[in-house]
């Protein structure tokens, strides 16, 4: 009785615990802010236009995980009115008051969890003494970013960096040879140095006629550069080496893009401009420079470098230690001639560019002339350098700067990704009216691959997701093209083909591989157009439905486990929409070889259909949990949750999902997982599984997982690079040991919507995410009480 009592007494207080719980997951109380002291727009700077890039992409690549706040730097000469909201302080670094009244700002606020220095000695030039009293003054852990690393410094300069060094937290530098110079010359523990490289933008690639098209540069063979201009970037080296070039090449148009930096303006006018201009009618260049003479926006200034056949940089400062003009150019797809500045050296390496030496412009003009004359060459350093640069895409960059504030806050942040709006620009650019297009290379639709009924049966099931979702007419066309293309591939037996070349063939592949798999795709693509039939023009349904039966009875000679999982997820969309005992009769088949297959191979511990795991591995006991739904057979349902169980526990840590890659199975026994090639499709497949386990066990783990392997594409891999490209709609083709695979295939492209289009029942509202974790988790604290 007096336990019972107790118990009483105990649950008496839960409108107390409730109303605590309510009080602390008020969705009103502040992020944890990050305060990032720069130049900022409207200045204009490079460095005000690099923190603003940064701060974008880290808004855009993460939702409800902090609030970014800017301290803007001025000085007597530089005052500017901002109208950007989160603008919450300014900087006069002519005033010693103000850093005072800074530092006292930012202790006083227990919101603020960091601060984020962009560093560039100019800027504090003036106040050394006083920068270096307010970072000692500063209690909040401090990051700081060299935007200029100098070597062999005096020692009154080196002892003003080192104070530095001592006093942060973290620290970022831009290139390797930047990190080095700082653990040679400034002798700092390189474990300390984090290289971000300076962030670059993804771009569509547009054809680069169409472009000059646009501008009136018909016909021109375009160089370019591009910045704040100033007598530091050496323009007349350029210059000076165009008659060379334009006696081999007369169509050269050389583009000088950019007006005069304000600070020059300020002391100079327009003098070295002038000066400029002088020199172009010495030469008589008047043909062949053109002056872009105003601070282009951004979405104009990347026209312009796509439409750049070689983009020239002539910087004369050896100690130059990154460029943002340089890095923009490359993830344009420029060939690059550069003189030897350490961001060159570094990222031109190994037929990525040219360099030449400071201010010598005969061998500025060689270096054109032999890109010019070669177009494979040039081509080929367009692709090397694409390969090299990607990793510093601005979403790449919010990553790589996110997990070290992270960890530099002490985790007082958490991250937590923003999914991406849907984007199908890309599917419909690899889309013919044939069919979809095999492979593209980067995002250019590669038409010599031809056609596949994978993909195209992909295609299907993912335009029809979309379209459940969305209801979007405009897709109708799409998924009757898709149809239409399963219908060309089916032989009136029942069979079907996969490959098709361009010309409409079916090519010799056919006769090479077993296409179990691919006929296993188009029973599963059927099956999901015939489940939504209330929705599709009965015209398409119809067509779906005689395929879906004409060959059904031929899929009793399938004993691949793949191809077997695959028209078991047909027969489980079919029978939604249209009930009949051979359904039955078909699952139970297929689910009784799987269960055979299951015991035969399954050991203490391996809990799996095969003695190993290779691709595709989750639709396997997603299907015999399918075959469950239906039939109401516990044995399916049991080995489907063991198998399942044992696969994450295989591909996840706490963290991450890492899949079993292509290049190399995983095997019964195997102890060494640490192998690389990891697909898009199997992360896309692991998620597509995950929702089906949470709908019928309602277990948290598979919502989280769930979460966590979408949260691959996004950066959460082991090389924290973003697979999904936002900017064209494509996903990259895999993940490898060091570098992404660019191209945007249709695969890898469609396995990234159906993985995005799966997660929106749970995912699809950011704030819905940040509020179920926090209710989630305030109430595990407050009942551990009881």
């Amino acid at each position: 009785m007096k336990n019972r009592n107790n118990a009483g007494n105990k649950y008496q207080q839960y409108p107390l615990l409730i109303e605590q719980i309510v009080k602390d997951i008020d969705i009103n109380k502040p992020l944890p802010e990050i305060v990032v002291i720069t130049t900022y727009p409207p200045r204009q700077c490079g460095i005000a236009t690099y923190s603003q890039d940064l701060i974008k992409a880290l808004n855009n690549q993460y939702v409800e995980s902090f609030s970014i706040k800017i301290c803007a730097l001025e000085n007597k000469n530089e005052k500017h009115t901002y109208t950007d909201p989160d603008v919450k302080y300014i900087l006069d670094t002519s005033e010693p008051e103000s850093y005072i009244k800074l530092a006292k700002a930012l202790n006083e606020d227990e919101n603020i969890k960091i601060v984020l220095i962009q560093h560039e000695f100019g800027l504090f030039a003036e106040s050394t003494k006083e920068f270096n009293e307010f970072i000692d003054a500063v209690q909040k852990p401090l990051t700081v970013v060299f935007h200029t690393v100098l070597p062999n410094p005096d020692e009154v300069f080196k002892a003003n960096v080192q104070h530095i060094l001592n006093r942060v937290d973290s620290l970022i530098v831009m290139t390797n040879n930047a990190a080095d110079i700082l653990v040679r010359d400034y002798i700092i523990d390189r474990s300390l140095i984090t290289v971000i490289p300076h962030g670059t933008h993804l771009v569509p690639h547009s054809d680069k006629n169409n472009l000059k098209a646009k501008y009136g540069y018909q016909g021109k063979t375009i160089l370019s550069t591009f910045g704040l201009l100033s007598s530091g970037k050496s323009i007349e080296t350029t210059l000076e080496a165009l008659p060379q070039v334009i006696e081999k090449n007369p169509d050269v148009l050389f583009l000088i893009i950019g007006k005069t930096h304000p600070t020059v303006f300020l002391h100079e006018g327009e003098t070295y401009r002038d000066s400029l201009v002088q020199k172009i009618n010495e030469l008589g260049l008047e043909n062949h420079v053109a002056f872009i003479n105003k601070y282009v926006p951004l979405p104009e200034l990347l026209e312009y470098l796509q439409m750049t056949d070689i983009y020239l940089f002539t910087s004369k400062d050896p100690n130059q230690a990154v460029s943002g003009t340089f890095s923009y150019a490359l993830s344009c797809g420029c060939a690059i001639v550069s003189t030897p500045i350490p961001h060159a050296r570094e990222v031109l390496a190994g037929d990525t560019g040219i360099t030449f030496d400071f201010g010598n412009s005969p061998q500025l003009a060689a270096a054109i002339n032999k890109l010019l004359v070669d177009d494979t060459l040039r081509e080929t350093m367009v692709l090397n350098g694409l390969h090299k640069i990607i990793h510093t895409a601005w979403e790449n960059s919010a990553v790589d700067h996110a997990i070290l504030l992270e960890q530099t806050a002490g985790n007082a942040i958490k991250l937590h990704y923003r999914n991406p709006e849907v984007n199908l620009n890309h599917i419909k650019a690899m889309t013919t009216d044939f069919g979809m297009l095999q492979f593209s290379k980067l995002n250019k639709p590669d038409k010599a691959s031809g056609y596949t009924v994978d993909d195209n049966a992909r295609a299907l099931i993912a335009m029809c997701q979309y379209y459940k979702k969305y209801k979007d007419e405009s897709v109708l066309p799409y998924i009757n093209t898709y149809l239409s293309y399963i219908e060309y591939c089916h032989m009136k037996d029942g069979r079907f083909i996969n490959y098709v070349d361009l010309d409409k063939n079916f090519t010799e592949q056919n006769n090479n591989e077993n296409l179990e798999d691919s006929s296993g795709r188009a029973m599963w693509a059927l099956g999901y157009l015939i489940s939504v039939a209330n929705i599709l023009p009965t015209e398409y349904v119809q067509r779906a439905e005689a395929m879906f039966q004409n060959s059904l009875s031929l899929t009793k000679g399938i004993y691949s486990t793949r191809a077997m999982a695959f028209v078991i997820k047909g027969l489980y969309y079919y029978n939604r929409t249209i009930k009949d005992d051979d359904t039955i009769i078909y699952i139970k088949l297929f689910a009784d070889r799987m269960v055979q297959m299951y015991r035969h191979e399954k050991e203490d511990n391996w809990h799996w259909f095969e003695s190993y795991l290779t691709y595709a591995n989750s639709v396997l006991p997603e299907a015999l949990l399918l075959c469950y739904t239906i039939t109401g057979e516990e044995v399916y349902k049991d080995i489907a949750k063991e198998s399942m169980d044992f696969l994450l526990d295989v591909i996840f840590d706490e963290n991450s999902i890492k899949v079993v890659p292509n290049d190399g199975w995983y095997f019964k026994g195997q102890e060494d997982k640490k192998r690389y090639g990891e697909q898009p499709i199997d992360v896309a497949y692991t998620i597509m599984a995950l929702r089906k386990f949470h709908d019928i066990f309602k277990e948290e783990k598979y919502l989280t997982k769930m979460e966590m392997a979408f949260n691959w594409f996004l950066g959460n891999n082991h090389l924290q690079q973003i697979i999904y490209n936002p900017c064209t709609g494509g996903c990259f083709d895999g993940l490898e040991q060091h570098n992404v695979n660019l191209n945007q295939g249709a695969e890898s492209t469609l396995s990234y919507l159906m993985a995005r289009l799966t997660i929106t029942k749970y995912f699809g509202n950011p704030d819905q995410i940040y509020f179920r974790r926090k209710l989630k988790n305030t109430i595990t604290k407050h009942l551990e009480k009881f």
